[in-house]
């Protein structure tokens, strides 16, 4: 920077021309939007994470290529459908959105513009139930994980700290600030998905064989049934065998 000090107001002159002009504006935008929308999208439908997986696991189906297609469709349904569905009732509503009442109360505050007061007795209903069943499910896949941790045989003590652990946390996050549990689930989620990314590519062999074998019963005409030794599975799965 000294020896060429001649040149430092035009740097200046440079780094405020390039971070305030409409390119720079736009594309900052642009690029907060879709870090945003990633973000929910994650926690919305939690592609690529490894939890869903959980509960699909325990669909009894003929072939596991018949809930992988209904577990790509769910993707579809909760982000694009219900969330955009979500989105355009909120702008449609006429209450503009302010930092005071973001998140829920703003949901509420929208829908009783048009339905009144009914509107928020059956939003709050509704959350309360969507939150209870996230609970239950997302508990579900904590036991299990733990579960198969231990060999499937955790002791009672583990068990019964882990399910008062839960519930502490639960109790917690209900009254952590809005900000910091959004925050927090974040980071977490980024988490899973780093962990869970690497192993989707590991497995991607497999599971590509398992969509072929079952797109070629489907061409065949039949109700295409799963075994693991039709695409050369060497090691012993818990389930597929016979």
């Amino acid at each position: 920077m000294i020896t060429h000090l001649n040149l430092l107001p035009g740097v200046i002159a440079s780094i405020f021309k390039g971070a305030f002009n409409l390119s720079a504006i736009f594309g900052g935008f642009a690029g907060s939007a879709i870090m945003q929308g990633i973000k929910r999208g994650l926690f919305s439908n939690e592609a690529g994470v490894g939890s869903a997986p959980n509960a699909s696991a325990s669909a009894g189906v003929s072939h596991p290529a018949k809930q992988g297609l209904v577990q790509m469709l769910s993707v579809y349904i909760d982000t694009i459908v219900i969330c955009s569905a979500t989105g355009f009732m909120l702008l449609c509503s006429g209450v503009a959105p302010e930092g005071g009442i973001a998140g829920m109360p703003y949901v509420q505050e929208a829908v009783a513009g048009s339905l009144g007061s009914f509107g928020s007795v059956f939003i709050t209903v509704a959350l309360f139930m969507f939150a209870f069943t996230t609970l239950i499910g997302n508990f579900y896949y904590a036991e299990m994980g733990l579960r198969y941790i231990c060999d499937k045989a955790p002791g009672k003590a583990l068990l019964n700290t882990f399910r008062v652990a839960a519930a502490l946390i639960v109790c917690l996050g209900a009254t952590m600030d809005f900000s910091v549990v959004w925050d927090t689930a974040d980071v977490l989620m980024g988490l899973m998905a780093l962990i869970n990314l690497p192993v989707i590519v590991i497995l991607s062999k497999p599971a590509i064989h398992c969509m072929q074998d079952y797109f070629r019963q489907k061409v065949q005409g039949k109700n295409p049934v799963f075994r693991a030794k039709d695409i050369g599975l060497k090691t012993k799965t818990d389930f597929w065998n016979d």
